[in-house]
């Protein structure tokens, strides 16, 4: 009972609390007005043109934290909460997703190998309910159990890929804002680091929520439980 507890329950407190800090952070920043006065739309827009991205376009999404680029539409898509707030939060999440477009421009490796893994893995996550719970009803019928088990690696390594992208952009974004001057060193940059980190910790967290349930898995089939 104790390695199910360990293989579910650590994944699950480690999410929680890793959504807990980005709340918590995002909460505290988002009330610090940036000293630069740019709104995350505006401090993306000069982080672009300083990359020479002139054709990567901010626009405003709903949604509160469902910040991302598109690599495909070369877009980068702000919640009115960072697109139009000039809070230290705002920049350092608008920063972030410019660290993106930076690496799509520059063809960096990890974000190209995520690319590439994204219809696989959207595949595999639509079929990994209906292969779970057949492994795990039919479990002597050990090719399906082999399924769902490959279909819980390949989101493992899409998670795994994930977390060089994430903690690259926030480097980024952490040069950027202070290199031209966006965020002031002090209390804005450390703002800015507490938001970014507190981000990527949910990475973490789904890296190992995925490798959690992966291990549950594996040991309930293969090893001869239902």
């Amino acid at each position: 009972m104790t390695f199910w507890l360990l293989l579910i329950g650590i994944p699950l407190l480690l999410g929680l609390w890793a959504q807990g800090r980005v709340s918590g952070a995002f909460g505290t920043w988002r009330k610090v007005r940036a000293s630069s006065n740019l709104s995350g739309a505006e401090a993306a827009r000069k982080i672009l043109d300083a990359a020479n991205l002139y054709g990567v376009e901010v626009v405003r999404i709903n949604g509160l934290l469902g910040d991302h680029y598109d690599p495909k539409t070369k877009r980068l898509c702000l919640s009115s909460e960072v697109f139009d707030r000039p809070s230290v939060a705002a920049i350092g999440i608008a920063a972030h997703e410019c660290g993106h477009a930076i690496q799509d421009a520059q063809a960096y490796a990890p974000l190209k190998m995520r690319m590439s893994l994204i219809p696989v893995t959207q595949l595999a996550s639509s079929l990994l309910p209906f292969a779970f719970l057949a492994g795990m009803i039919f479990a002597p019928i050990r090719e399906l159990a082999y399924i769902a088990a490959i279909l819980f690696v390949v989101l493992s390594v899409f998670q795994l890929i994930t977390l060089p992208v994430e903690y690259d952009a926030t480097r980024r974004a952490k040069q950027v804002l202070e290199g031209l001057k966006i965020a002031e060193p002090g209390e804005e940059t450390r703002g800015v680091a507490q938001v970014l980190d507190a981000a990527a910790l949910t990475y973490v967290a789904a890296f190992v929520g995925a490798i959690g349930s992966m291990g549950y898995f594996v040991s309930s089939i293969f090893g001869g439980k239902r």
